[in-house]
């Protein structure tokens, strides 16, 4: 009999991580063991934990999952999305194991049929988001090229599916619609996106994972083959809801852009008075509202992957998920919690934000090798 491999998933209670986590416990639990352990036992931002569990594991792939929330300081930001998924990628070459990162579309610029190399150049003018991705590609490209690293990295446009716990991408679009917060359109026609189907990761990850000779070192677009008119999305759900908003009037950009800034002077106004308030997530992406952004899937369908539910789109899921979300947050009440900024080192902020190639060319510096520490002894 095969013995178990062991994979080890970090972010498995986001949409993303759970949906994998579920896959192999459902579809492959004879032949994998995956673990997806809680921040307690491995915290992502701690070069201790990871070395630390994965050397008492000893699994067999890695997979991360794990981002920070969009509206991150640049400081949790740069540690998620970027130190985390550096050291991971260090811990998996010791090993000698697949390490599967999953990036975004954030790295790229705006544009049709976007090839994977594709990316922005990577400045201090990028949100922190954007910016802790895009690094962490490059840093896990070198690594590949100079510390023998086995890695893939798929990069995901706007995810879609179900059991999501944040209310943020798609479902924050759902929400706003379902909530009758959405008058009016705040986008232009004929904004095309890329989406991606959460439900369909996890069969391309075992696929990869199982040939790895062919995706080893490479990155891919996993998108739905066709493109969506975000206008035409938004007035389908609101059909599907039978609401009367929002009303089919597009407001230009320049109005959508005064609007925000208009919120912006209000949440420092009332930071002087001592209230905490943050810039909604979505709000600090206004841009792509109005920008066409469409990811290639050549690569992805000259691969030897075959997609498992070749017809599912957004629009044939549309009715699944509006009736999970909608029961899901009429039994939440939709109380929102606030948790306490964390203390930030002004160091690394302040380098994060106007000199990412600085940390970069540091994180290089100190060291980007497998970590010694962590091979098999005799």
């Amino acid at each position: 009999m095969t013995e178990k491999k062991i994979g080890v998933l970090i972010g498995g209670s986001g949409l993303i991580g759970g949906t994998i986590v579920n896959y192999y416990k459902t579809q492959h639990p004879e032949t994998v063991d995956i673990r997806a352990p809680s921040s307690k036992k491995l915290s992502i931002r701690e070069e201790k934990d990871i070395r630390k569990y994965l050397t008492e594991i000893k699994p067999d792939f890695i997979i991360n999952t794990s981002m920070a929330n969009l509206g991150s300081s640049g400081q949790l930001a740069y540690e998620v999305n970027y130190l985390g998924p550096v050291n991971l990628a260090r811990a998996a070459a010791v090993l000698q194991i697949p390490y599967i990162h999953l990036s975004s579309a954030a790295t790229l610029p705006a544009g049709p049929d976007l090839r994977e190399e594709d990316t922005l150049p990577l400045g201090p003018e990028l949100n922190n988001y954007a910016k802790s991705k895009l690094m962490a590609e490059k840093t896990i490209q070198l690594m590949a090229e100079t510390e023998g690293l086995d890695y893939s990295c798929v990069r995901l446009a706007i995810v879609y599916g179900a059991h999501d716990h944040k209310i943020q991408g798609f479902h924050r679009l759902l929400f706003s619609i379902a909530d009758e917060s959405m008058p009016v359109l705040f986008t232009k026609k004929e904004t095309l996106h890329s989406y991606s189907n959460a439900r369909k990761l996890p069969y391309f990850i075992h696929h990869m994972l199982e040939n790895r000779a062919e995706f080893s070192n490479k990155t891919f677009h996993f998108i739905d083959k066709n493109p969506v008119d975000l206008a035409d999305l938004i007035l389908t759900i609101k059909a599907y809801l039978q609401q009367s908003s929002p009303r089919e009037i597009y407001i230009p950009y320049w109005l959508a852009k005064m609007g925000k800034n208009s919120i912006v002077v209000l949440l420092r106004l009332l930071r002087k008075f001592g209230l905490k308030a943050t810039l909604p997530p979505e709000l600090m992406f206004l841009d792509s509202f109005y920008r066409l952004q469409t990811l290639s899937s050549e690569k992805l369908q000259n691969s030897s992957f075959i997609d498992p539910l070749p017809e599912e789109s957004i629009y044939t899921r549309l009715p699944d998920l509006v009736t999970y979300y909608l029961t899901r947050w009429s039994q939440q009440n939709l109380i929102a919690t606030h948790k306490e900024t964390p203390k930030m080192d002004k160091t690394v902020e302040d380098a994060f934000r106007n000199d990412p190639h600085s940390l970069v060319d540091s994180i290089h510096t100190k060291g980007i090798a497998p970590f010694t520490t962590m091979k098999k002894k005799g």
